[in-house]
């Protein structure tokens, strides 16, 4: 009887003993938190320790190639000294939330960040999948001489490897400084002879990290799409397409000339894109460019341009008018405009669209002092909007000026 308990007791123990080393087995890796990302930062806190956080998604395949590694005893026992470690996925709401709040951006998973217990982020990392490599930046995290948040500083002290500058760059891009950005890749395009710019290492840095249409890169790859395309497909077309709008559509492109956004058209028609549709996209910023530089009839010029290659719905008509009722610098656009509205009064309208149209031709008439002109349309705007039921505060105010 004795030996048999003794025997089940042994049993058991030697039960709980292989649980105890599974359990043990399955935590030598990084030690992820199960708990919302503030959560996470107030346990490090308390522990006084850094933050790793994980952004990847559970349907990348390089992200789930990096679970062995994480998973790593070497890499569990640097990460689990230094580190409150958790995994952010990016398809959750959260998540996207987070990401947005902080303005950091993802360029590829998995992106690897690494916080202070107060939030901020002083390195990241877009790894090789090694062993080594995690621990690396593990160490880099920690030591205040080498991780990210002292890399602009270095750049603006003259550093310039081109590693560097890559890793600079991509750190730019995560947390949207766009202008370190484009002085990094400015200065190692600078670095890269001609003959290699569409080899394999510069393609993928034009393609990840370049987004500025004056970059040596973005250059080469605009005025050679042929021999990009012949190495790399549409994925060419699509890189310098994106290069020329975000470039376009910056805060820098807000301040464009005439002709760098003549620039950008002649690039999209460079790398096949149709003319009309090249011109659409750059239409607006054009006409805004020209009010800046107080060249109304410039403006009008190129929409009168657009308008005769493009065939425009009555909105857009509306909005054409009203554009340059509200932001031309003089009245030189008037003649045009009184064109326009009559383009648009020609078609199909609604009462409201009727309504609008004469109120913006009053308006033109008012601003060129064509008082009797546009007393006349704002009175058939008037009379158009009280069949219709539509709220005439504006006519009223309108002909009140006219007065």
């Amino acid at each position: 009887m004795d030996r048999i308990f003794w025997l089940r007791k042994g049993y058991t123990t030697l039960l709980i003993c292989l649980l105890c080393s599974i359990q043990v087995m399955a935590q030598k890796g990084v030690a992820f938190q199960q708990t919302p990302i503030s959560t996470v930062f107030k346990t490090a806190q308390k522990a006084g320790k850094l933050v790793f956080v994980e952004v990847y998604s559970p349907d990348c395949h390089v992200c789930q190639s990096f679970v062995p590694t994480l998973a790593d005893s070497r890499v569990g026992k640097s990460y689990n000294a230094k580190f409150i470690s958790t995994k952010a996925d990016i398809n959750q709401p959260a998540t996207r939330e987070w990401l947005k709040s902080k303005k950091y951006y993802v360029p590829s998973l998995p992106l690897f960040l690494y916080f202070t217990p107060n939030g901020e982020l002083v390195h990241f990392a877009m790894s090789q999948n090694s062993t080594d490599e995690l621990i690396r930046h593990a160490n880099n995290a920690v030591a205040p001489t080498t991780r990210s948040q002292t890399w602009k500083k270095r750049f603006a002290a003259g550093e310039k490897a081109p590693n560097f500058l890559i890793d600079l760059a991509m750190y730019s891009r995560v947390v949207c400084d766009t202008a370190t950005n484009i002085a990094a890749m400015e200065a190692y395009a600078n670095q890269q002879p001609a003959n290699t710019h569409a080899n394999n290492s510069n393609w993928l840095a034009t393609q990840k990290l370049v987004i500025d249409m004056d970059n040596p890169l973005a250059r080469s790859l605009v005025s050679n799409i042929a021999v990009y395309k012949k190495q790399y497909g549409q994925a060419a077309v699509d890189v310098a397409e994106n290069i020329l709008m975000s470039s376009l559509y910056s805060s820098r492109g807000g301040r464009y000339s005439p002709a760098q956004i003549k620039q950008v058209y002649d690039g999209l028609t460079r790398i096949g894109i149709d003319p009309k549709l090249a011109s659409s996209r750059t239409l607006l910023p054009e006409v805004t460019a020209y009010f800046r530089l107080k060249q109304g009839n410039m403006a009008a010029d190129r929409m009168n341009n657009h308008i005769a290659t493009h065939t425009l719905s009555v909105p857009e008509y509306v909005y054409v008018a009203r554009l340059f009722n509200r932001n031309s610098p003089d009245s030189a656009y008037v003649p045009s405009l009184v064109k326009w509205t009559g383009k648009g009064l020609a078609m199909k309208t609604t009462p409201g669209e009727q309504a609008d149209l004469y109120y913006e031709l009053a308006e033109a008439y008012r601003r060129a002092g064509r008082v009797a002109d546009a007393k006349q349309a704002a009175t058939k705007s008037m009379e158009i909007a009280k069949a219709g039921r539509i709220d005439t505060k504006r006519n009223t105010d309108l002909i009140n000026k006219l007065k």
